[in-house]
């Protein structure tokens, strides 16, 4: 078990094994909490507000999922003709 040091500012590396399995990369957000004794970071990814469903937009994508449980379907060729893609 890496052993590292807390640096100015309250700086602390995470050893280059344990960033590469998780997938880190410089630029990466971690979440920072105390579970008795404990520091626990976890890797999070941020989601920019724009990249979100609205409400409306919401309920369309669970019609469609409704539709499609229920075999409401039609082929890529013909939505694809209907679109005109």
């Amino acid at each position: 078990m890496p052993i590292v040091k807390i640096r100015t500012n309250r700086q602390v590396s995470v050893p280059k094994v344990i960033f590469d399995d998780l997938g880190l990369k410089e630029g990466d957000f971690v979440e920072v909490n105390r579970q008795g004794s404990d520091i626990v970071i976890r890797p999070k990814r941020l989601v920019d507000l724009d990249d979100t469903l609205s409400p409306e937009e919401e309920k369309l994508v669970e019609q469609g999922f409704r539709q499609l449980r229920r075999g409401d379907s039609v082929p890529w060729s013909e939505l694809r003709d209907e679109l005109d893609v």
